[in-house]
């Protein structure tokens, strides 16, 4: 409800405008307005059942809206003839869960989507999936079984997965959550690197002093709304009460 950022021009890549969901009765999205500039690192923080995850997965159309807008670059999400393959091709998404085929190896995970979808010759996929796991800091562990990494690893071939498609915008939900200090540590700083080349990514995270040094702008979101927002410092000067109770909670 509180916007401490200043007005700037700028090329808007995501956009929500009065964004409402509900699941049965119960209503997680309650007018929710959001943009996201081109190469804008956004964080979004809130307590669990505040409709952080939902508002994610709405921008990539893994659920549909009951009412408002969404534009991802060119697409409007919200519109029931939009192209859903064109839409996931500017759009990567990582979850909690890394979702690699155990059977595959990890290069051959990294190639998938690129020959199956943008119908990339074996070759070229396999030199797309290099060049990503390079990225990420894998490449040496190419040939090997998703078994044999750590699940910090295993994070990290997920985040190169979503780079071979080569999409214009990142999101990111909760990526750390299930992982320890030291492998959460290794994840954010494949992330920390993205946003530093300019990649356009909003993250769903609850790792407060990681949205501090990266984000450009935090969103905190309570009881389904955009409650407060604007850049790092207004996590140390809260505006609203509910802000500066969540930030108690989290220290």
């Amino acid at each position: 409800m509180l916007d401490t950022n200043g007005a700037q021009a700028r090329d808007v890549v995501v956009r929500l405008e009065g964004v409402h969901k509900k699941f049965g009765q119960t209503e997680v999205l309650r007018g929710v307005d959001m943009e996201v500039g081109r190469g804008e690192v956004v964080a979004i923080i809130g307590r669990s059942g505040s409709g952080k995850s939902t508002a994610l997965r709405c921008i990539d159309l893994l659920e549909t809206i009951d009412s408002g807008t969404i534009a991802v670059c060119s697409h409007r999400v919200d519109d029931p003839d939009v192209d859903r393959k064109s839409l996931r091709l500017d759009i990567g998404i990582v979850f909690q869960s890394y979702n690699l085929f155990p059977h595959l190896t990890i290069e051959e995970n990294v190639m998938l989507a690129p020959t199956a979808v943008k119908k990339l010759s074996k070759q070229d996929a396999r030199e797309l999936a290099r060049r990503v796991l390079g990225q990420v800091g894998l490449l040496e562990k190419a040939t090997q079984y998703p078994e044999q990494l750590s699940g910090g690893q295993q994070q990290r071939v997920a985040i190169a997965r979503s780079l071979a498609m080569e999409p214009k915008v990142m999101l990111f939900d909760e990526v750390t959550s299930a992982l320890d200090p030291q492998l959460t540590g290794e994840v954010l700083r494949v992330i920390e690197d993205l946003a530093r080349k300019g990649m356009t990514m909003i993250m769903v995270t609850h790792e407060m002093n990681f949205a501090r040094r990266v984000a450009d702008t935090i969103i905190f979101m309570h009881e389904g709304k955009v409650w407060e927002k604007g850049s790092a410092d207004m996590l140390n000067d809260p505006q609203t009460p509910e802000l500066k109770e969540f930030l108690q909670n989290e220290l």
